[in-house]
């Protein structure tokens, strides 16, 4: 079974992480077929792309599983390689993306839908960083994207806090666009729609514009964010981290 879903209709691309059992947790070959997915997309002619996942939830950020394979560095690079090539293809490309958010949005999975340019999420949606419950700082464009909608200050506070916010508050907080009550991808298509009826090559063009004056600052962040979680992964507090996610326990962190 795919790993990652595509289907084009009435010049929208679906794109449906493909886990549920997993809550899409990201694996080495979820990422590789994401990127797959997006190659193909940014060669057809729909104008949006609709990102969203199977299931319970939208996706619960990197699979922890993946973690112990991180100590070899071709398998590291390899995976963070996928998320930067992920990231950026997302960033650029000449379309309107949404992503529909759906149960949890963690880690990982928060950074991939904040690529959007309109991030749509239902009310008990959950939102959250969560990275530095396993002693590591976020990745996936993590800290640009945050930077972006909330501002250093604001960003830094829910990367260490550890909060989860539902939809109502992610709206308030600029994280998300619209919140909804509705099946989230029939919303997000809603839009879609909407979008389609409008002059949108002239909205692409003012995209493109931010998006290409910003890219070298994201591509940075990105590198900075590869160098960061090598360095973090051999830390005890990353260690405790997991190993307490995987025992279902509350890690005892001891600063190093």
């Amino acid at each position: 079974m795919p790993t990652v879903l595509l289907e084009s209709k009435n010049n929208i691309s679906y794109i449906s992480l493909n886990r549920a059992e997993r809550y899409n947790a990201l694996n080495k070959e979820m990422l590789e077929d994401l990127l797959k997915v997006l190659v193909q997309v940014e060669k057809n002619d729909d104008k949006i792309v609709i990102l969203s996942g199977e299931g319970k939830a939208f996706c619960a950020g990197g699979d922890i599983a993946m973690m112990k394979d991180f100590a070899k560095k071709e398998f590291y690079d390899q995976v963070m390689s996928a998320i930067e090539e992920i990231i950026l293809k997302l960033y650029k490309l000449n379309k309107i993306v949404i992503s529909a958010i759906q149960g949890s949005a963690a880690g990982l999975g928060l950074s991939l839908a904040l690529t959007a340019d309109y991030v749509i999420a239902q009310k008990q949606a959950k939102l959250g960083m969560l990275f530095i419950g396993i002693g590591l700082a976020p990745d996936g464009g993590g800290h640009f994207w945050l930077n972006e909608r909330l501002g250093t200050q604001k960003a830094k506070h829910f990367i260490w806090n550890m909060r989860q916010v539902k939809g109502d508050e992610a709206e308030f907080m600029g994280l998300t666009d619209i919140v909804t009550d509705n099946p989230v991808v029939e919303e997000a298509t809603k839009v879609g729609e909407q979008i389609l009826s409008t002059p949108i090559t002239a909205m692409l063009k003012t995209k493109m514009v931010y998006h290409n004056e910003k890219e070298a600052t994201l591509r940075r962040y990105l590198k900075e964010e590869i160098k960061a979680q090598w360095e973090l992964k051999n830390t005890e507090d990353h260690q405790e981290g997991v190993s307490a996610f995987l025992e279902k326990r509350k890690p005892v962190f001891k600063g190093r």
